[in-house]
């Protein structure tokens, strides 16, 4: 029999060599023949390598992990790389393999290897009422109108339209308005899944912009994409992931 072949798809360039290190201690025969770190990028490797395993993240830029799922389903064993518990629950009772949970430890992949192991050999899950789930529930769910901000000792309740940007800052989230900066406790990865897209767009692993808060996109000396903002004078980076969401403007 042969060793059975896996992809990894997962945005964070850290994460995704940490997974693809631990993979490789825990399971020396598994052939990692991609690593890629967008669903697009996820959707050419699992239709040139067509792997046993498909570790796939469910956020990613371009496309996200439940898009490129209704495409491996049926052809791999499909593994959610999540920051999110809901998402992880609802996937191993429901029919996919398994799940991780952001941060990695070597526990849980430990196990996700011993189940992965014992189904290799049986068909793919059907993961279509699954997905279908997914994207209802997804639907359903009300975007982030008001944030809850600290401000020194007080907090400061701000309307999410208020907001120019969020950008990370280390354990904490900065949150930028015309006149203000406050933190919040809230992930770059929580919020965009809960502010609205059409209004709220991820350009930088740690940063997500007010399109009504950009004035112009330009690129530095160097050829850099930067965003310059209406009413402040920050100028933000925007991701080689992002650039797409330009490409028009």
């Amino acid at each position: 029999m042969n060793a059975p072949s896996a992809v990894i798809a997962e945005d964070e360039d850290i994460l995704r060599e940490e997974l693809a290190e631990m993979l490789a201690s825990l399971w020396p025969d598994l052939n990692l023949v991609a690593k890629v770190e967008d669903g697009i990028a996820a959707l050419a490797a699992l239709e040139l390598h067509k792997p046993d395993i498909a570790f796939l993240d469910i956020q990613m830029p371009r496309l996200g992990g439940l898009d490129v799922a209704r495409q491996a389903a049926h052809c791999s064993h499909v593994v959610f790389v999540t920051a999110f518990d809901e998402f992880a629950v609802r996937a191993f009772e429901q029919g996919a393999v398994d799940y991780v949970l952001k941060p990695f430890s070597a526990g849980r992949i430990a196990t996700t290897v011993a189940r992965l192991k014992s189904k290799c050999s049986s068909e793919p899950a059907d993961l279509t009422q699954l997905l279908k789930q997914f994207a209802a529930a997804k639907a359903e769910k009300p975007y982030l109108h008001w944030i809850n901000a600290s401000r020194g000792s007080a907090v400061r309740i701000i309307a999410a339209d208020e907001v120019l940007y969020f950008k990370a800052d280390t354990k904490y989230t900065l949150v930028v308005t015309v006149d203000s900066e406050s933190l919040i406790r809230k992930t770059i990865r929580e919020l965009i899944d809960e502010l609205d897209p059409g209004v709220f767009w991820q350009t930088h692993r740690s940063t997500i912009v007010n399109v009504n808060a950009i004035d112009s996109v330009l690129r530095d000396l160097v050829g850099r994409t930067q965003i310059r903002l209406k009413t402040r004078k920050d100028i933000l980076p925007v991701s080689e992931h992002f650039l797409h969401r330009f490409k028009q403007m």
